[in-house]
């Protein structure tokens, strides 16, 4: 028993791929008001008259293409990650997820029952790089269940983009994936955000998606801005790497709706890739923690294809950290870290 406990956080998944249940999945996650920051009644509108019923059987299919015996890649891995994290850790921890079944309020009330005098929640939300719809919903949603605890403080990590360990371990994912010297193009591909979501985390509201040097000129915008954080993961690496400027890029995927969303996009960037000549591309994605739909079946399955299809001859998909051991013992010591939030 003890008076400090650590809740981990990752995205969820539906509880089978069934029409059924990632029907009752994307509500949950599209209906969050961090996800899609519109009014109620205009978010009600486009979740389920028109993102649902237009995308449910593609997404169940995808789902489906991924799915192993024991369920979610995204949740077998976070729990193999789990049981390592806790043999580390010398605090009592849980694992949660911030949509599904295995919710964020059992993993606190799990904590909770496990430690009756506990006094401090030290969370870490397993995405390297601030955004509202994943760090930062993680935490609000924390904040309310705490609500009814009223005697537990929380302390967060917000983001960990720029440590080093974590780039180490990016690092090494791609030295233990490919032979480098025979790769003509490297590309890390993020998860993209709305331009609206970058303009809503600045809080000095005068700085971001300003000019084109805006990510690289220094302001206190950046504790929240995802494009910053992003932009600096994938200059660390390649400085790391010693990777020449023109052997590697930078992408966003997962775009949804018709508003403007971060650039370049992913789809499009792969295809220029082969039609300009590139051969053997390898590529990463440093914002996931855990592979999942949007690394194994939208860049190993789909981008692939595409690839290939355009003239390129090898597609390399670098692995997320998932549950690796220099991964475990970096995240462990990410709670160094933790602070009390405002």
């Amino acid at each position: 028993m003890g008076k400090k406990a650590v809740l981990l956080v990752n995205l969820g998944s539906p509880d089978s791929p069934s029409v059924s249940d990632v029907r009752r999945y994307l509500r949950e996650f599209l209906m969050d008001k961090y996800v899609i920051n519109k009014n109620f009644l205009l978010r009600f509108f486009l979740v389920n008259f028109i993102i649902i019923p237009f995308r449910l059987k593609n997404s169940a299919h995808a789902y489906a293409s991924i799915w192993q015996k024991d369920g979610s890649p995204l949740i077998i891995i976070s729990k193999l990650f789990f049981e390592k994290f806790k043999k580390k850790s010398q605090y009592s921890v849980a694992l949660g997820m911030r949509y599904g079944s295995m919710s964020i309020k059992k993993a606190v009330q799990s904590l909770v029952h496990e430690n009756p005098d506990l006094e401090t929640i030290q969370l870490l939300p397993l995405y390297p790089h601030y955004a509202m719809a994943s760090t930062k919903t993680v935490i609000e949603k924390t904040k309310e269940i705490l609500k009814d605890y009223p005697g537990i403080t929380l302390r967060a990590v917000e983001s960990f983009y720029d440590n080093s360990a974590y780039i180490q371990c990016i690092c090494n994912s791609i030295k233990t994936s490919v032979d480098l010297a025979k790769i003509d193009h490297v590309l890390f591909s993020y998860h993209g955000i709305p331009e609206s979501h970058i303009y809503q985390s600045d809080i000095t509201k005068q700085h971001c998606l300003k000019n084109k040097e805006c990510c690289l000129t220094k302001s206190d915008a950046h504790r929240f801005c995802y494009r910053h954080q992003v932009t600096v993961t994938t200059e660390l690496v390649a400085k790391e790497l010693s990777l020449p400027k023109d052997l590697y890029s930078q992408s966003y995927q997962s775009r949804l709706g018709r508003e403007p969303w971060l650039s370049p996009f992913t789809d499009y960037t792969i295809v220029e890739l082969a039609k300009s000549g590139v051969k053997h591309l390898a590529v990463l994605c440093p914002a996931f923690v855990a592979d999942c739909l949007e690394t194994i079946e939208e860049i190993g399955m789909e981008a692939k294809e595409e690839f290939l299809e355009n003239g390129g001859e090898t597609f390399t998909l670098i692995p997320c950290l998932n549950d690796t051991d220099d991964w475990v013992n970096a995240a462990v010591s990410l709670l160094e870290g933790a602070k009390e939030l405002d």
